[in-house]
């Protein structure tokens, strides 16, 4: 769907989960916003968790690790660089699918921004507003780290839309991120936006533009409060009661599409799959001994190797995790240079690891670099990790071109405002 052509609410028969409770499977359209009523805004934000969830497409959760040399394409004979050359095309499904995803799932979000604005003052419409602030800035996060600048829309539009510069687009998700902070519910259950699920995602954000002291200070906060601690991996990806999540998607199997174990399991495996993709060798080599990740991470079927996270296979969905604890590790030991060993540490030695002592500077950007990869293997962080620190084309083998993701062939033809990427043509 191009993001010009916007004019009808979709009809949404989903269920997911509100920021209070959970509801019935309950039908919803509208042909305009000021149609719907206080209760209506409540459906329709539970609409809105599974619109965010589903409409970029499964493989938008792994795309970085697909193009980030975590993942080859499990029956062919190529390396990783084969499947990223394979990928980054700008007539590729899987980048004009969680383009037009995005916008999509942004499209619903500006429609319950301009609903509830005008409920009555409330508490629980501030709630509302907060969650969907946070939606907005988790789109355009995904957005601007995947392509650069692209369109920023406040509001919904049939007009074509040129993009914003990179920065504008950083800029944008701050400010919604600063309300969500401000007004979304304190927090109560991974499943739900919060006040701290937005904090998390600012640290990501505040990290990615190299504001360290603002990235290492809200990851501390999260680390030093009360609503979480690291816990186990059989709980975190068992779909296990944890207290390591921050925000997560329930993924419900009757309301969703986001089937990532089907792409990692053989047909052959007890929970079955399609297996199109397995972990690259380097992968199968990444955990030391002791490293209590690993069996929850990696696996070997028969000759098959295969990635572990996600294990319903066929049999169901997993829940997608959108942030937790370990990763306000990692980012609080990045952003504060090597003074952060400590939280480096922390992680490691609640994985199982000894403690470590790298000698200067890039020594210790590489441990975190490498722990970032055994942590988040499979999360979908690979490539914007090397891309942002400058790694990706000496690590990957990859172009200048390939540290954006091209423009869908078809917006291109669609909105004529639109520029490509550099590196791959009109």
């Amino acid at each position: 769907m191009n993001i010009r052509i916007f004019i009808l609410l979709a009809i949404i028969s989903i269920t997911g989960l509100s920021c209070q409770k959970q509801l019935d499977l309950y039908p919803h359209s509208a042909a305009s916003s000021t149609n719907l009523s206080a209760k209506d805004v409540e459906l329709f934000l539970n609409g809105v968790y599974n619109k965010v969830q589903n409409a970029p497409g499964r493989e938008s959760y792994i795309f970085s690790d697909l193009i980030g040399g975590n993942l080859i394409t499990a029956r062919g004979t190529g390396g990783p660089i084969q499947l990223i050359n394979s990928l980054l095309r700008p007539e590729q499904a899987m980048i004009s699918t969680s383009w037009n995803g995005y916008y999509n799932a942004l499209y619903q979000v500006n429609v319950l921004l301009e609903s509830a604005s005008s409920m009555e003052a409330s508490s629980r419409k501030d709630e509302i507003l907060g969650a969907a602030h946070f939606f907005r800035g988790y789109i355009y996060y995904n957005l601007v780290s995947r392509w650069g600048g692209v369109p920023v829309l406040q509001k919904n539009t049939t007009e074509n839309i040129a993009r914003n510069s990179e920065a504008e687009v950083w800029a944008f998700i701050e400010s919604e991120l600063n309300l969500a902070i401000n007004q979304a519910p304190n927090y109560s259950n991974y499943y739900y936006v919060s006040k701290d699920a937005a904090k998390a995602l600012m640290a990501r954000v505040k990290l990615a533009q190299g504001k360290m002291p603002e990235a290492a200070a809200l990851a501390e906060q999260l680390i030093t409060g009360s609503n979480f601690k690291l816990d186990s991996f059989e709980k975190i990806f068992r779909n296990q009661q944890n207290t390591e999540e921050i925000f997560a998607f329930k993924n419900l199997t009757a309301e969703s599409t986001i089937t990532i174990s089907t792409l990692f399991y053989t047909y052959a495996h007890p929970v079955k799959g399609s297996y199109a993709y397995a972990p690259a060798n380097d992968v199968m080599q990444l955990f030391e001994d002791g490293d209590k990740r690993k069996a929850m991470s990696i696996d070997v079927y028969g000759s098959d190797n295969v990635i572990n996270k996600y294990p319903s296979g066929q049999s169901g969905t997993d829940p997608i995790i959108v942030t937790r604890l370990a990763e306000m590790y990692l980012i609080s030991a990045e952003a504060q240079g090597i003074t952060g060993l400590g939280r480096l540490n922390d992680l490691r030695n609640t994985r199982g690891l000894p403690s470590i002592s790298p000698v200067g500077d890039a020594a210790y950007l590489n441990a975190v670099l490498l722990e970032r990869r055994r942590e988040l293997l499979a999360e979908g962080f690979r490539w914007y990790d090397l891309v942002r620190l400058g790694k990706a084309k000496t690590d990957l083998g990859i172009s200048d071109a390939q540290l954006k993701l091209p423009i869908p062939e078809k917006e291109l033809v669609l909105n004529n405002l639109l520029e490509p990427n550099p590196g791959y043509g009109n």
